[in-house]
Formats: C-alpha cells, sequence, structure tokens
C-alpha cells in the first residue's frame, strides 16, 4: 500500500514535533519531512519532492503561509492542511487559505498545544487521508491578488435527535438544507455568490472547527446577495438567508406552528463529526418533510448519507454533487449507494435547483 508522503511547515517546533510524534506509528503516512518556513520547505522539497499532503501554519516568518499556498497551487497544487489559531486575524486567513484551494483546517490552541494536538489525533490523522485523496486544480493566475471534547467514535444520530415515526405535518414553507466537508467551502461560495436577493431559507452544516465558521459567514456575507450568517440558538428562518452550523455544536430545524426556528445543540460526535449533517438533515425530515430539500456535497466519509435516505424516504427533494466536480467524492457517494439521492448534479445544476425552490 502506498503511503501518504507528509510534510509539516510551521514556525512553532512545538507544533512541528508533536505533529511528527503522533505520525510516526501510522503504517500508511511517511513524514517527509518539517521546516520552520516557507523558504526552509521550497529548500527541502528539492531534496525530498513534493509531498502529497502539506500541513501549513499561516504567520510565519520570511514568508506566510497565505503567500505560499497562492504560490504552490499555481504551480504544483498539494493537498494542504491549514493549522491556525482562532484569533480574528488568523480565523479570516484561514477562511481565504480554504478559498484558495486548502482542502482541511486544523485548530492551533494558544496554550497547551501539545496536549491539544495529542488529543485531537484521530481526527487530524482522518484529515491527512482525507486529504490525500483529494482532487486539485491550478489556481487560475487571477486568483493571485489578494481578497477581502470527547473524542469517541459515535455512529448513531440518536444520540443527538430521535427519528420521528409519526407523518410530518404538511403545508411547510420550502427550506433547503446543505451538507458539505473537504473542498466544501469553495463550492458553498460558489452556491452562495450565485444566488440571487431572494431565495427560500438554507441551512449549511459544513465540518469546520469551532471559531472559525463566524469568520466564513462573515466573508460570504460581504460577498453574496443574500445574507448569511452563523445560526444562533431559537432564532427564526427568514427567506434570503443562509444560516451556517456554529463549529462544534450540532444545528437542528424545529417547526412551531407555521414558522421553522434553529436549535443550536451539544451532544456526542455523529459520524466522526459536531456538527453533523445526518443531524441536520434527520431534523429536515422529522419537521419539514417533503417541503424541504436535501443537498450533499463534498466530502470524506459517510456523514450526512443516512440523513439524506431519511428525507427521501418522508418526500423530500434530495440531490447530491456529483462525481466529475467533487473534490473528495465520499460523501455523496455513501448517499447515492444508500438510494437517497434523486439526481447527482453539476455545482451549476445545484444553483438552478435551489433558485427554481420556491
Amino acid at each position: 500500500m502506498k503511503k501518504v508522503k507528509l510534510f509539516i511547515v510551521d514556525d512553532s517546533a512545538i507544533v512541528r514535533q508533536t505533529i511528527s510524534k503522533l505520525v510516526e506509528n501510522e503504517a500508511d503516512i511517511e513524514l517527509l519531512g518539517v521546516a520552520a518556513d516557507p523558504i526552509f520547505a521550497m529548500q527541502k522539497f528539492k531534496t525530498t519532492g513534493l509531498p502529497d499532503v502539506l500541513i501549513l501554519d499561516i504567520e510565519m516568518p520570511r514568508m506566510d503561509g497565505i503567500t505560499f499556498l497562492k504560490q504552490i497551487m499555481s504551480e504544483n497544487p498539494i493537498a494542504t492542511i491549514i493549522c491556525s489559531g482562532v484569533a480574528k486575524s488568523g480565523s479570516s486567513k484561514a477562511i481565504e487559505a480554504l478559498q484558495l484551494g486548502a482542502v482541511e483546517l486544523i485548530e492551533k490552541p494558544n496554550m497547551q498545544t501539545k496536549a491539544f494536538l495529542e488529543h485531537s489525533k484521530e481526527s487530524l490523522i482522518r484529515s491527512i487521508k482525507s486529504a490525500s485523496i483529494s482532487r486539485l486544480k491550478k489556481l487560475p493566475k487571477s486568483s493571485l491578488k489578494s481578497k477581502e471534547k470527547s473524542f469517541n467514535k459515535i455512529e448513531s444520530t440518536d444520540d443527538v435527535i430521535v427519528q420521528k415515526r409519526s407523518n410530518v405535518a404538511v403545508g411547510g414553507k420550502r427550506v433547503i438544507a446543505i451538507g458539505s466537508s473537504t473542498g466544501g467551502v469553495q463550492v458553498i461560495e460558489k452556491i452562495l455568490s450565485s444566488l440571487p436577493k431572494t431565495t427560500v431559507p438554507i441551512m449549511i452544516t459544513q465540518h469546520m472547527p469551532a471559531g472559525f465558521t463566524a469568520s466564513l459567514a462573515k466573508r460570504l456575507d460581504n460577498i453574496c446577495k443574500i445574507n448569511v450568517k452563523q445560526a444562533e440558538d431559537g432564532e427564526e428562518l427568514k427567506s434570503s438567508t443562509a444560516y451556517i452550523a456554529p463549529g462544534d455544536t450540532h444545528m437542528i430545524i424545529q417547526r412551531v406552528g407555521l414558522k421553522y426556528i434553529i436549535n443550536i445543540k451539544n451532544g456526542p460526535k455523529v459520524s466522526h463529526h459536531r456538527p453533523s449533517v445526518d443531524v441536520l438533515f434527520r431534523s429536515f425530515a422529522n419537521e419539514v418533510g417533503k417541503s424541504g430539500t436535501g443537498i450533499i456535497l463534498t466530502g470524506m466519509g459517510s456523514d450526512g448519507s443516512h440523513g439524506l435516505k431519511e428525507m427521501f424516504d418522508i418526500g423530500a427533494k434530495t440531490y447530491a454533487q456529483d462525481e466529475k466536480s467533487c473534490v473528495v467524492y465520499g460523501m455523496p457517494n455513501e448517499a447515492v449507494k444508500l438510494g437517497g439521492v434523486i439526481k447527482s448534479l453539476s455545482i451549476d445544476k445545484i444553483i438552478e435547483i435551489i433558485i427554481s425552490t420556491r
């Protein structure tokens, strides 16, 4: 079996040493090297060759991570995982990195870095493996200018929200649920920025650490005609607004009379994730029924596949991003295999579906 070649670029010696230690006993991961900044990394690449996966810091001496990412993604794309802190500046730059082609985002704590990374080993290894199978595209030259807990394996959505067995009330307003993971930030940006001023409400679960989703929502709100915000517990859904699940919490929809209310919940991880797409989709099956539309986008694993099948079974419209346009054809593929997808669509066709939903 071919090993994933990993390279770490971070000016923190603790981060470099800790990640190196965490992967040293992984049979299918080979640590190609480490560097304190991109200049050193490029020098080492001449000897080691390019890695399959790069773990990249943002704030570094001599050359920052964003500049380096632009360079490699426009010349020889490498699957890049951004390791960033959640301070305001770092968070916004991490979102920019995802927009530029980074495929994953992991949080770097301000304190107790070593203990945090060791606690996050399972998630880190999964991110490396997910990144290694990503489909990468060269960054267009026009994009080179700057733009403005417990980790136990929990597989059952029942631990967060119980599936309703009774019929869902009919006659509700149309609402759309979107779930995505690896490569999803770029797709979500393309979708939301292509929508007209008037749309039905949209709820989005994107796998992302706590502290980054607010920056993502702010960035999208600045470039979209519709409103985009981080979801808040208890708020009523409004048209022409997209709500993004806060990192490290589950988001569900609840019907109260003719209104739809957002609930933000804690609870265990589902399908390795919090927020979980399965949790969002099940709540749509429970509360919205035939008036709901579920869309599952690029991502590794199976999160969202079972929830989308529940939506399909209740009569909702369900769609998956097609294999050709996915960075990782994991989550959509699992949903298709379960029989919960009406049709697989390109990103442009998904946009058309959302615009036509009334």
